[in-house]
């Protein structure tokens, strides 16, 4: 194994798997940045996209029931680049698509590959990081979060074009498949995680699905503020702040780049001050953004206050899979997979809640809902007792 790490180094294994992350988002972010035109193209009413929005989160809970068992079997070596060209295939459905029918089952696969993608490159990253003596995770999230950034603007370019989605996806499709094939062969097996006798002979001290679960209810909290910034900071700088329509995009611009550079900070940060603390002061950065956002809806004000949740957001999910896939003794695939399942429902129930509470008062008192949950991530990161020891102890393996 030692003569495999000289072959290949950590450092080309690094870049291949930041490129792969890099390519899910890149993926993802095609699709929203043609939204508008799909949309209109279809012919649907906001009722009926609403509908068809739930489409993907429908085809990633189908994913989730599988993907973790899976992916422990077969290994994400082999299921990673099998995900990745299902979902660039399903992307090219979703361009193709001439019927409401055809999208919904086009987001519904590409919903399901979307899931093995996500579950199986992060299984490569905590495989990777094991390695290192240092965190690493954050700055793979931080390739998705510039995808998204690259994705968004490669979408406002080939609208302006006026070049036809399918076509869009078709150029998009093709530089990711030359991309997994040039990073394909520097995929590692899966991190065997030895079993303690004393503890597999006591189970009912040794609960990972409990510990997993509070993991989950934290990355919970972080992905609804992530979800209320995703979906609702363009019409929060409309109805509350009174900003132009064409000046909107700039909110989640401003997030969405603090976001990524956070991302690119943060396993500094975990090295230096430990992951409670990163996850706590990511609970702050969020409460602190929102609240100014709903104390003083100013533009200026409140585009200070979308850039203070990014760099709260940043650090929470990618700290959390990290802790998830290196603190359990089951399988990495199998840890994630319960973590992103219960953080998945606040991605998923938090734009939702937001615009129920908006229709019943406004956005104001929406988002001040959201801010407390900034505060749950400072108590549960306060009480989840494997937190309490902030040094970074990465259990050092060979890279297979």
């Amino acid at each position: 194994m030692e003569n495999k790490i000289q072959t290949i180094s950590k450092g080309r294994i690094r870049i291949a798997i930041f490129f792969l992350y890099f390519c899910t988002g890149l993926c993802f972010s095609s699709w929203a940045s043609r939204i508008p035109d799909i949309k209109t193209t279809l012919g649907l009413g906001d009722a009926a996209w609403g509908t068809i929005l739930l489409m993907i989160p429908i085809g990633q809970i189908c994913g989730m029931t599988i993907s973790g068992l899976l992916i422990s079997k077969v290994g994400s070596k082999k299921i990673l680049p099998v995900a990745l060209v299902g979902y660039v295939a399903a992307l090219l459905f979703i361009g193709l698509s001439a019927s409401e029918y055809a999208l919904i089952i086009s987001l519904i696969i590409f919903g399901f590959f979307g899931n093995f993608c996500n579950i199986s490159v992060n299984t490569q990253a905590v495989t990777l990081e094991t390695t290192y003596n240092k965190p690493i995770m954050a700055s793979f999230h931080g390739g998705w979060s510039f995808a998204g950034l690259t994705g968004a603007s490669v979408g406002l370019l080939m609208a302006s074009l006026k070049l036809l989605p399918v076509y869009h996806f078709a150029i998009i499709g093709l530089l990711v498949f030359i991309t997994l094939l040039i990073n394909r062969p520097f995929l590692q097996a899966d991190l065997k995680k030895e079993k303690d006798p004393a503890q597999a002979a006591n189970k009912k001290k040794n609960k990972p699905e409990t510990f997993l679960f509070l993991l989950g209810i934290v990355a919970f909290c972080g992905m609804a503020a992530e979800g209320a910034m995703s979906d609702w900071s363009g019409l929060y700088l409309i109805d509350v702040v009174g900003t132009p329509n064409h000046l909107a995009p700039i909110g989640l611009a401003a997030y969405m780049i603090t976001m990524a550079s956070g991302r690119f900070l943060i396993d500094k940060a975990t090295q230096k001050w430990g992951r409670k603390r990163v996850i706590q002061t990511g609970g702050i950065l969020i409460s602190v953004g929102l609240f100014t956002a709903v104390a003083f809806p100013h533009f200026i004000t409140t585009i200070i206050a979308f850039m203070i949740i990014g760099f709260g957001t940043a650090g929470i999910v990618p700290t959390i899979y990290s802790i998830a896939g290196q603190k359990t003794r089951i399988p990495t695939s199998i840890a994630l997979t319960i973590v992103s399942s219960v953080s998945f429902l606040g991605f998923l129930m938090g734009p939702p809640l937001i615009g129920y509470i908006a229709s019943v008062t406004n956005l104001r008192y929406s988002y001040a809902l959201i801010g407390l949950f900034g505060i749950c991530i400072v108590v549960l990161a306060s009480t989840i007792k494997i937190l309490k020891y902030d040094k970074i102890e990465l259990r050092k393996t060979d890279i297979k």
